[in-house]
C-alpha cells in the first residue's frame, strides 16, 4: 500500500463520489468541504479547513465548480499556496480555464509542487462505478507517480500533454456533449409533436448517422420519465460552453456552433431549470413548443 497521504477538497456531486471510491479501495482520505456532512457521507476523515488538508496531505485533489473557486482555494490568504511544501502534488479534477491552470502551475512550480490538471468525463454514474475517463495535463513523471490514486476512480487515463492540456481537452469534450444534448432534445420534442414513437425514433437514430452520446445514453431513459438526476446542471453546462468559447478564442479558432447550446441551456435557466440536471433542457424546449413532454402524463 502506498504510504503517501491523500487530501481531497470539494466533496460535492463528483468529488464525494470519487472520494468514496478511494475510501472503498482502502485509501485513507482527509476531506474538506464547506458542508462537513459531505466528507462524512463520502467516508473521509473530516478536515476543518483547506489549511488542515494541505498541512497533512502529500497529494491534494481538488473537485471545484470553476477556476474562480480553484483560484480562491489555491491563492487565498489561508489557501493551498500559503501552506504547501516542496514535494507535494496537487491534482485539479475541476472543469477549469486552461489559462488559469497554466498560471497556477507556474506558481506551484516555484514552490516545488507538482500541479496536474485532470479533466474528468463520465458523470455521476461513471464516478459511482469508478469508470471515469481522465484527460490529464502536466509533467509525465508526476502523472505516472499518481496512477495509483487514479486507479479506483478511472477506467481510462490519458496524458494529453503539458500543463493545461487536460483542462483544454475537457472543454472540447464538454462542448460536444452540450451540442449533442441540446440538439437531440430539440429533435425529440419535434418527434413527439410529429406523433412518432420515441423508442422507435431512438432505435433508428442509434443505427444511423445521427447517433451520439445523448441518443445512446440519455434519451432512452428520458423518454420513460427518468431524467438521470444528479448530473451536471444547466447552469454548469452553460458555464462549460462559455469556458470553451474563451479557450478557442485564445487559440484563434472561430466559434460557429456555440450559439445553439448557449441558447438552449440559457433558455432552460431562464425557465427555472438552471439548478436541475442539464437533461431538463428537453422540458425547456418543450415548454416553448406548446407544452410538450416526451413521456405522456398519467
Amino acid at each position: 500500500m502506498n504510504k503517501e497521504r491523500i487530501g481531497f477538497i470539494g466533496l460535492g456531486n463528483m468529488g464525494g463520489r470519487m472520494t468514496r471510491r478511494m475510501v472503498e479501495a482502502g485509501i485513507d482520505v482527509l476531506g474538506y468541504d464547506p458542508l462537513p456532512a459531505r466528507a462524512e457521507a463520502a467516508g473521509a476523515r473530516v478536515a476543518e479547513s483547506v489549511r488542515e488538508v494541505v498541512v497533512h496531505a502529500d497529494i491534494v485533489l481538488l473537485s471545484l465548480p470553476d477556476s474562480r473557486v480553484v483560484e480562491a482555494v489555491a491563492e487565498g490568504d489561508d489557501g493551498i499556496l500559503a501552506h504547501c511544501r516542496a514535494g507535494q502534488t496537487v491534482i485539479d479534477l475541476s472543469t477549469a480555464a486552461a489559462s488559469s491552470t497554466i498560471r497556477l502551475n507556474e506558481r506551484f512550480s516555484q514552490r516545488g509542487v507538482q500541479y496536474i490538471d485532470a479533466g474528468i468525463s463520465g458523470g455521476a454514474a461513471a464516478a459511482e462505478k469508478g469508470a471515469l475517463t481522465l484527460m490529464v495535463g502536466g509533467d509525465a513523471a508526476a502523472i505516472e507517480s499518481v496512477q495509483w490514486v487514479f486507479k479506483p476512480i478511472a477506467a481510462k487515463v490519458q496524458r494529453m500533454g503539458e500543463s493545461g492540456a487536460g483542462h483544454t481537452t475537457k472543454l472540447l469534450n464538454n462542448f460536444l456533449n452540450a451540442v449533442s444534448l441540446a440538439a437531440t432534445a430539440e429533435v425529440m420534442v419535434a418527434g413527439k409533436k410529429a406523433g412518432l414513437d420515441l423508442h422507435r425514433l431512438l432505435d433508428v437514430l442509434n443505427s444511423s448517422s445521427g447517433v451520439n452520446f445523448a441518443t445512446q445514453n440519455r434519451f432512452p431513459k428520458i423518454v420513460d420519465g427518468d431524467y438521470l438526476e444528479g448530473g451536471l446542471t444547466a447552469k454548469l453546462m452553460t458555464k462549460d460552453v462559455v469556458l470553451y468559447i474563451d479557450r478557442i478564442r485564445e487559440l484563434g479558432v472561430s466559434s460557429l456552433n456555440a450559439s445553439g447550446p448557449l441558447a438552449s441551456f440559457g433558455l432552460a435557466t431562464a425557465l427555472g431549470y438552471g439548478d436541475q440536471i442539464s437533461n431538463r433542457v428537453v422540458d425547456a424546449i418543450g415548454d416553448v413548443s406548446g407544452g410538450v413532454r416526451l413521456k405522456d402524463q398519467a
